[in-house]
């Protein structure tokens, strides 16, 4: 027993003298490097420099790419093509619609093989980069070839009598169309009407009268389908659709001496023979 505790004497004189030993001023001397704690201080901040240094470099290169681009890529001169509906500046407006828009270099990315859609009467615009401070925009225009009145709205219809846009304004481009019957309208659909050749025909009237600069307010069609003209207060009386092309062609030449007047221009009887034009004034 005594020898147990002699044991357990020693083991915690032992751990006495390990717990309170304490290095000698000798010791801590000889341990004492500020040189080399200097130079590792060095080293750490010479590493942050780089790292900073490097940084900086980066944001000064992308800034430089930026301004570069900014000076380089701005766009001062747009051509615009195709476009009837809208203005120049209404098409300009769709297009550079943002902030980075006036540049060229974003526009060319942003419409890579992509055009511009769901604009009303516009089949699709496209933008070409022609040079980095001029783009070209090709609109692509729907084929309309009149409107009708149903509901409040305006319903525009192409070629085939098919219903492509809804309105809520007239158009100043295609004229109105009068006379035909039908009992409902469907947007994308076809109109439901009897004679679907007449959609051609007003077509075909249409162009032609775009191709001579006349601007009919009103197209209308009675029941065996003669066409009536609207210029202001002159009614043009074509009767059918036969030398509609010559017709028109004199529309050119007598218009101008009807301005102002109200009356109906009968060119039904006009043909390569007679050419019988007559002219009843409507006095107010």
């Amino acid at each position: 027993m005594a020898k147990k505790k002699r044991k357990r004497t020693a083991r915690s004189r032992r751990r006495r003298e390990y717990v309170s030993y304490r290095p000698s001023l000798k010791e801590r001397f000889e341990d004492f490097h500020p040189l080399e704690r200097f130079i590792h201080s060095l080293k750490y901040s010479k590493s942050l420099y780089i790292i900073a240094g490097i940084i900086i470099t980066l944001l000064i290169i992308i800034w430089a790419a930026l301004k570069y681009v900014l000076d380089n890529y701005t766009v001062t001169n747009i051509y615009v093509n195709g476009n009837t509906h809208y203005t120049n500046e209404e098409i300009i407006d769709m297009v550079i619609d943002g902030k980075l828009s006036n540049n060229s270099l974003f526009l060319s990315l942003k419409y890579r093989n992509k055009s511009i859609e769901n604009v009303p009467f516009v089949e699709k615009m496209d933008v070409d980069i022609i040079s980095p401070d001029t783009i070209r925009i090709n609109v692509y225009e729907k084929s309309i070839a009149g409107y009708i009145s149903y509901l409040g709205h305006y319903m525009y219809f192409d070629r085939d009598g098919i219903v492509v846009e809804s309105s809520l304004e007239p158009s100043d481009n295609v004229p109105q169309v009068l006379g035909l019957d039908f009992n409902y309208v469907v947007l994308y659909e076809k109109l439901p009407v009897e004679n679907d050749k007449v959609f051609s025909e007003i077509l075909d009237i249409t162009q032609l009268l775009d191709k001579y600069e006349l601007n009919a307010n009103k197209i209308f069609f009675d029941k065996e389908y003669n066409v009536y003209l609207y210029f202001g207060g002159v009614e043009v009386s074509l009767g059918t659709n036969d030398f509609i092309d010559e017709k028109i062609i004199q529309l050119q030449y007598i218009l101008p001496n009807l301005e102002g007047k109200n009356g109906i221009l009968e060119m039904k009887d006009f043909d390569e023979d007679t050419k019988n034009i007559t002219f009843e004034e409507k006095l107010q």
